[in-house]
C-alpha cells in the first residue's frame, strides 16, 4: 500500500489523452482505489444479474458493486429489489448463499428478519429488550437507488442523480448488450465460473480490446490445436466509442460479408462452421435494434466499468470486480437460447469452460499478463514510468454513418484503451453526476 498525499488524488494528469501515456500509479495507490469505489462504481450503472436468473418470487442473486455486496431478489409484487447485504445492526450479512430461493432473509447474529423487498419484519425482544422504542420502518435493509432493466440484464446503481440507464447506455452500450440479447430467447446457465487474479481490475478490462496480444499471448493455444493461427490474424477491425467510457473494440465482419450472409439464408442454404454462429444478424429484428454498423461488430464491447461482453465463443459475460488495487475476482456468466437441445448446451458450457474462466487457456495466459503488468506499477523506479497506448493515435478518422452511429475503420490499435482511461480520469475528477454530465467527452469527429 503507497502513502498518497491528498494532491495526488486530484491529479489532472494521470491520463495524458494527446501523448497517448497512463501513470502506472493508477493501478496501486490505495487512496486511488478508495476513491474509484466512491466516483465510478457507487455512482454508475452496474451490471447485476439477467433475469432470467430470478424466475420467480423469492429467487436471488448475490452480487457486487465494487466491493459492497449486493442481493437481487424477486419481490412479492414480482418486482426486482437489489438490496444491501448488510443488516444495519451490526453489519452483518443476511444472505450467504450465491443463489436460491427465500421467503425472507435472516441474520444470523441477532435474528433481525428481513421481507423480500428489505423491510424489517421481525426483531428478537421488540417488545421485552426493546421496549417498543425500536424505529422498523428506518432499519430495513439498504437498498439501491435506482435498479433498471435492458432487454433483461438488470443494473443498479447507489446514486440518485444517475441517468436513466438506457442514457447511460447510449447507442454504443446498448449494441454491446444486443450482441447476445439480440440472438434469441436468451437465458443465463446455471453456475457462474468466479476466479481471482492479482492484477488491478482496470488491466483486465483494457485488455478486451486488446487484439495486438493474441499471436504473441496465446501462441500456446495455436500449438495445443485450440485456435487456428488464421484465427488470430484480426488485421481488419472496427472501432466505436460511446459516452461515458462505453466501447466495442475488434473485428469488422463487413458490410460483403453480412450481405451475402443474407442472401444464403434467404435462399435456405446450408449454413456451416464459424457463420452459423452469424446468422441471427440477418434479421431484420437484429438490424433495427443495433443499426448497421452495431449489427456487423466482431468486436469486445465494455459496458463502463467493469462488463465485458465477449465476442469469441458462445455468448457470454465477464465482471471484473475489484478487490483492492493488486486483485480482480471475475466472474463468467454464460448464455444459451431456450430452446436449445441437451447436446448444443453441453457443447457450449464445454467451450465456455475451456476458453476463458479459470480453467480457460486464454485467460490463464492474460492473467499471467495482467499480474506482472500489476506488479510493475509498483516499484521506485519502474512505477515512475508511464504506460504507453499511442498505437494509431492521430492515424484515423471517425466515419459517421447516416444512421447516426460512428466507427472508426483500421487496423490494430489502442484507441478504445485510451478511451477507456480518459473516460476513467473524468469520472475520478468529477465531484457529482451533473459534474460528469457537464464535463466528460464526447465521442470524437475527425481524426482520432
Amino acid at each position: 500500500m503507497s502513502n498518497t498525499r491528498p494532491e495526488v488524488i486530484a491529479r489532472e494528469s494521470w491520463v495524458d489523452a494527446d501523448k497517448g501515456t497512463v501513470d502506472r500509479r493508477i493501478f496501486s495507490d490505495q487512496a486511488i482505489y478508495q476513491q474509484e469505489l466512491k466516483r465510478i462504481f457507487a455512482r454508475g450503472w452496474n451490471f447485476i444479474c439477467h433475469e432470467t436468473q430470478l424466475p420467480e418470487s423469492g429467487c436471488f442473486f448475490l452480487s457486487y458493486i465494487g466491493e459492497d455486496q449486493v442481493i437481487a431478489v424477486r419481490d412479492r409484487q414480482g418486482e426486482v429489489q437489489v438490496l444491501l447485504n448488510s443488516c444495519p445492526h451490526r453489519g452483518n450479512t443476511v444472505c450467504r448463499s450465491d443463489q436460491g430461493k427465500t421467503r425472507s432473509f435472516f441474520c444470523s447474529y441477532h435474528g433481525w428478519n428481513f421481507d423480500l423487498d428489505g423491510k424489517l419484519v421481525a426483531v428478537p425482544g421488540y417488545e421485552s429488550y426493546y421496549r417498543e422504542k425500536l424505529d422498523k420502518e428506518q432499519l430495513g435493509l439498504q437498498k439501491a437507488n435506482r435498479v433498471e432493466s435492458y432487454k433483461g440484464f438488470v443494473f443498479a446503481s447507489l446514486d440518485d442523480d444517475a441517468p436513466d440507464l438506457e442514457t447511460y447506455l447510449g447507442w454504443v452500450g446498448k449494441v454491446g448488450i444486443d450482441l447476445i440479447a439480440e440472438r434469441g430467447d436468451m437465458e443465463v446457465i446455471d453456475g457462474i465460473q468466479k476466479n481471482r487474479i492479482q492484477c488491478n481490475w482496470k488491466l483486465a478490462v483494457d485488455n478486451l480490446y486488446d487484439w495486438y496480444h493474441p499471436k504473441v499471448s496465446h501462441g500456446s493455444a495455436v500449438r495445443a490445436g485450440m485456435i487456428d493461427e488464421e484465427g488470430l490474424r484480426y488485421m481488419n477491425q472496427m472501432v466505436m466509442l460511446g459516452e461515458y467510457g462505453h466501447g466495442i473494440s475488434g473485428a469488422d465482419i463487413g458490410e460483403e460479408n453480412l450481405a451475402q450472409l443474407k442472401q444464403v439464408v434467404a435462399a435456405g442454404g446450408d449454413i456451416q462452421g464459424p457463420a452459423q454462429g452469424q446468422v441471427w444478424r440477418t434479421t431484420d429484428k437484429a438490424e433495427e435494434a443495433m443499426g448497421p454498423v452495431g449489427v456487423r461488430s466482431g468486436g469486445h464491447p465494455n459496458i463502463f466499468p467493469n462488463l465485458w461482453v465477449s465476442a469469441a465463443g458462445p455468448p457470454q459475460l465477464c465482471l471484473r470486480i475489484p478487490r483492492g488495487p493488486f486483485e480482480t475476482e471475475l466472474w463468467w456468466f454464460t448464455f444459451a437460447e431456450k430452446n436449445q437441445t441437451v447436446e448444443e448446451r453441453r457443447a457450449a458450457v464445454m467451450v465456455a469452460n475451456h476458453v476463458f474462466g479459470p480453467s480457460g487457456l486464454l485467460e490463464q495466459d492474460d492473467g499471467e499478463n495482467w499480474s506482472h503488468s500489476t506488479r510493475g506499477s509498483v516499484g521506485a523506479v519502474t512505477g515512475e514510468r508511464p504506460i504507453n497506448f499511442s498505437m494509431g493515435l492521430g492515424q484515423d478518422k471517425m466515419t459517421h454513418d447516416a444512421s447516426g452511429q460512428s466507427y472508426i475503420d483500421t487496423v490494430v490499435n489502442e484507441h478504445a484503451q485510451l478511451w477507456l482511461y480518459r473516460s476513467w480520469q473524468e469520472w475520478m475528477k468529477a465531484e457529482s453526476w451533473p459534474d460528469l454530465v457537464k464535463n466528460h467527452s464526447a465521442p470524437p469527429t475527425g481524426d482520432v
